[in-house]
């Protein structure tokens, strides 16, 4: 804070969070309320598509091609249903997760332990939309060699956009802490 700032309502200078992000004036109260609502943002996202694709999962079995598929692909597809099952909860998971901590003073353990949670569902749905994949293109072609090779590329995709491009942004991107920037114990 510059000597012409003046604290929010309610703070005084010694209630900031050193390891706020810079230009941000929060305690590690707010910090951490500001992070689990971008979580909550983030993960809705992922819940909804992870809730619909196993919707649709679930209903494959009822339709009268499934007891034609061969064995394989029925194994796929108990497989599949799994992987959206694990995906599903894990999603879900950092909502139960705060419904029992809510009170308790722990957001900052449920941020990390939410954020785990949101990265594990994440590859769980990224494995369930491969396997969906395989499964609807050995189905519709009937050409298994071209349906590997595209569930595969779509694997592939899914790391590069997931995985692969924010960390070549991150090691790319320059600190972003000012060097000249004021710590408490300099003041």
């Amino acid at each position: 804070m510059t000597d012409d700032e003046t604290p929010a309502p309610g703070r005084d200078e010694t209630s900031r969070d050193e390891t706020s992000a810079p230009g941000r004036d929060e305690t590690p109260e707010e910090r951490a309320d500001r992070l689990w609502n971008e979580m909550l943002q983030e993960v809705r996202v992922c819940q909804t598509g992870a809730q619909i694709l196993f919707g649709f999962l679930l209903s494959v079995v009822f339709t009268p091609r499934f007891t034609t598929l061969p064995e394989f692909d029925r194994h796929l597809y108990v497989a599949t249903v799994f992987l959206g099952a694990l995906a599903t909860g894990t999603l879900i998971a950092p909502v139960a997760f705060h419904r029992f901590l809510s009170g308790h003073g722990m957001k900052p353990e449920l941020i990390r332990v939410a954020g785990r949670l949101i990265s594990s569902g994440l590859v769980l749905l990224a494995l369930t939309i491969t396997a969906a994949l395989l499964l609807l293109l050995r189905t519709a072609t009937e050409l298994s060699a071209a349906a590997w090779v595209l569930a595969g590329a779509a694997l592939a995709w899914f790391c590069v956009c997931w995985l692969v491009l924010p960390l070549v942004v991150l090691r790319q991107a320059p600190a972003r802490r000012p060097t000249g920037h004021p710590t408490r114990s300099s003041r």
